[in-house]
């Protein structure tokens, strides 16, 4: 640049180097113009002018090169407004930021300009840039071509860099859009400066190098990048998967073979492919000698060969961006056919006026634009409201070629007027990629886990936690673990619900050895019965009033026999007859021994003469007694089951891994009841023996009585807390072995003694013995 301190006149612009794409651009326009002049059916009896000036691709000669050609004159020229230029559309810029420079200057003119490769999602907004239009798709599109790439590949820890100019800024917002809401993070954000740094670019290699994030996504044109990426291949950091923008990834600068080891496997959007049927020709004829008056042209015989830097001007393989000046041309020239066509009395303009052929003004070439539709080479051209054209991109792969260099090789397509989720095609099987392929900040948390975000960290860095008991998740990074159904349960990894484990007090070890142990008690109570009803004439049965013996050895063996109730899955009859049947059972036991021990107490204590309580209990008050005592308890079961009766149920709270089928006692009052009452009956069963204990005879009762209603009750206080603190199937064990417990009590407490005698001591079973009255 020209030392600009306004103290003398400032000397023009130098350029530095030769861009032979540049170069080759502006050839393509050249050749479109001279077809367009050619064109017998294409503006008939008109020829198009031009004028090429050399931004050099920097903002402010870009400013100078558009003061230039609005003056008419040269950029050597003085900047002073001389006069007007018969200008009515400008082809440029390349750069975004110059184009945006550009555009504002022609802006008042109502100057119509169509960029050829300005991408910037700037330039959407028409009450900024209200003339600008363009052949190369708009930024928000590649950006969103960018993110579905990053997404489709699981990349979820990406670097950026980008360019120090509107273009870097625009596409990177873009980007960083359109990632929300995605599973990808961006890791780091650097920028390249404008003029390039070679301290600032090693600063950003090191934060490349440091970063977990290999994939890195680049914003930038193809002149910053060289230098940059020169200074990198020196730093000899390689696999880096690199994400091209369509500023460079065509740059045919690098595809020569050292680049290769650093670059090879770069994956990008390029501006869609097009055909130049003349264009390699004409290039071969540009010299010095043909076109005197090109500028451009170094001074040569036309017998050199060429040299390896012209090969990117003679590369018209697969143009993309002089393709886009070859449509630009002819956009203008449809344009001002169009209004050059129109017809007196049908126009657009006021009063469907036309323009005056020999007066043509630049805002009506810019309407004639807006409406503009044709097609060249196959592909139809237009612009939107926005002044954009159809987005579409061509996937670039660079991969080695048979001479080691590096090939752009097309691997899928962009298509941007296709429904979401369908835009992007790419084939995985032609693609070369740069060294791993995992990019991310965090592994991915397989089925079975759930993420966990740190805190303080992007959401792409998380921690996997493993589902807790009761939920699953059956895929990759899940957010969150799922609830399995009510009957559900997790399995071993927790990637799948599996029906619960189904529990109940059933025939297993447990539930054999209870359903043995009550047969056991029963047989054993039969035996008994057996042994009485043989000896139901001696001595000790008799005395012991053997009718209640009888009674209370039948409601043994139903005591002994309901337990069974208790064992099994529980159905709507077992759950209504395990606690009635028992209730009523022990109740008609404990009723029995009431009777014996009030006829016992009764036998002793009439002691004066002619007082004979024992009329009093005879046997028919002694099966009144019962029957009333037992009556009271089938009340109470009777209101029970008619209130709320128990019934099956799936306990699932205790244990959540498992459903327990149990019978829920309907009413909590009504169990206690029975309960109460059968306590009640052994209470007064133990109080009343307990107070004739000491009463004459070698064989008293009511010892065993209160022995056994203390085992009773022992047995059933320590029942309760039991209960209460079993789970399930465990509480039905703990009350049927309660039961058990209970009745082998009464049956050893009450008639293992008699049975003793009776087998084994014969000579006591007398009645003098018994009573106490035996000579010695």
């Amino acid at each position: 640049m020209p030392d600009l301190n306004c103290t003398y006149k400032p000397p023009p612009v130098k350029c530095n180097g030769f861009d032979p794409r540049a170069f080759r651009w502006a050839q393509t326009m050249r050749l479109a113009v001279e077809e367009v002049n050619q064109n017998l059916e294409l503006l008939p009896n008109y020829t198009l002018g031009y004028k090429i000036f050399d931004s050099c691709a920097y903002p402010l000669t870009g400013q100078r090169a558009a003061m230039a050609v609005l003056n008419g004159m040269s950029e050597d020229d003085s900047p002073m407004c001389s006069g007007a230029s018969p200008l009515l559309a400008v082809i440029g810029e390349s750069g975004s930021a110059q184009s945006i420079v550009v555009s504002r200057i022609l802006q008042p003119f109502r100057i119509p300009m169509i960029s050829y490769f300005s991408s910037c999602a700037c330039f959407t907004d028409r009450t900024k840039y209200p003339t600008f239009f363009r052949v190369i798709p708009n930024d928000d599109y590649q950006v969103k071509a960018i993110a579905q790439l990053l997404v489709r590949f699981n990349w979820t820890w990406v670097g950026v860099v980008r360019g120090d100019h509107e273009y870097g800024r625009f596409a990177v917002q873009g980007l960083m859009r359109e990632l929300q809401g995605t599973s990808v993070c961006v890791a780091y954000q650097e920028m390249i400066p404008l003029l390039y740094n070679q301290q600032r670019a090693l600063e950003i290699m090191q934060v490349m190098r440091r970063s977990l994030a290999r994939v890195v996504v680049v914003f930038s044109a193809e002149g910053e990048m060289t230098p940059f990426l020169r200074d990198y291949m020196k730093q000899n950091i390689t696999g880096i998967q690199w994400v091209a923008s369509e500023a460079w990834v065509t740059a045919s600068v690098f595809t020569g073979k050292e680049y290769y080891p650093y670059l090879g496997g770069t994956v990008g959007f390029g501006i869609r492919k097009g055909y130049i049927s003349r264009l390699s020709n004409y290039l071969e004829t540009v010299n010095p000698q043909r076109y005197p008056n090109n500028m451009l042209l170094p001074s040569c015989s036309g017998q050199e060969s060429p040299l390896k830097q012209h090969s990117a001007y003679l590369n018209t393989s697969s143009p993309r961006v002089a393709y886009n000046v070859y449509k630009a041309v002819y956009a203008i020239a449809h344009s001002l056919h169009n209004l050059l066509m129109c017809q007196p009395g049908s126009g657009p303009f006021k009063n469907q006026s036309c323009a005056q052929s020999d007066n043509v003004l630049p805002w009506q070439i810019q309407y004639y634009l807006q409406e503009v539709k044709f097609i060249i080479a196959g592909e139809e051209v237009n612009f939107d409201l926005k002044g954009d054209s159809i987005p579409y991109y061509d996937i670039i792969n660079w991969q080695r070629g048979t001479s080691g260099n590096i090939e752009f090789v097309n691997v899928g397509l962009f298509d941007g007027t296709k429904p979401a989720g369908e835009e992007l095609v790419i084939q995985e099987d032609m693609t070369m990629w740069a060294g791993d392929q995992m990019s991310v900040c965090s592994a991915s948390c397989l089925p079975g886990s759930r993420k966990a975000v740190r805190r303080g960290e992007p959401v792409c860095c998380f921690d996997c936690v493993p589902c807790d008991n009761g939920k699953i998740s059956n895929q990759t990074n899940s957010i969150e673990c799922t609830f399995c159904p009510e009957d559900f349960w997790s399995n071993k990894d927790r990637t799948a619900c599996i029906s619960k484990k189904v529990e109940f007090l059933a025939y297993d070890s447990l539930g054999i050895a209870l359903t043995v142990t009550s047969v056991v008690g029963a047989c054993l109570t039969i035996v008994v019965l057996a042994v009485f009803f043989y000896h139901r004439n001696t001595a000790i049965v008799r005395i012991n009033n053997s009718e209640l013996s009888f009674f209370i050895l039948f409601a043994l063996t139903l005591c002994f026999l309901c337990s069974l109730v208790f064992i099994g899955e529980p159905t709507f009859w077992s759950c209504m007859l395990r606690h009635t049947v028992f209730s009523i059972t022990f109740s008609l036991c404990i009723s029995c021994i009431l009777g014996k021990t009030l006829v016992v107490l009764a036998a002793f204590t009439a002691t004066r003469p002619g007082e004979n309580i024992m009329k009093w209990l005879g046997p028919k008050q002694q099966r009144a007694i019962i029957f009333s005592c037992t009556l009271v308890q089938v009340v109470i079961c009777g209101a029970w089951l008619i209130d709320a009766h128990p019934y099956p149920s799936r306990n699932t709270k205790y244990e959540r891994s498992k459903i327990i089928l149990e019978c829920s006692v309907g009413s909590s009052l009504a169990f206690w009841c029975v309960l109460g009452y059968i306590g009640l009956q052994a209470c007064l069963c133990f109080v009343l023996a307990f107070l004739a204990r000491k009463l004459p005879g070698n064989f008293n009762e009511a010892k065993f009585i209160t022995f056994s209603m203390l085992i009773f009750c022992a047995v059933w206080l320590a029942f309760i807390p039991a209960y209460i603190s079993s789970p399930g199937n465990y509480a039905d064990a703990v009350e049927s072995f309660a039961i058990l417990a209970s009745s082998f009590g009464l049956l050893f407490c009450l008639f293992a003694p008699k049975c003793y005698i009776i087998l084994l001591k014969p000579e006591k079973n007398t009645k003098q013995h018994l009573m106490g009255k035996e000579k010695k």
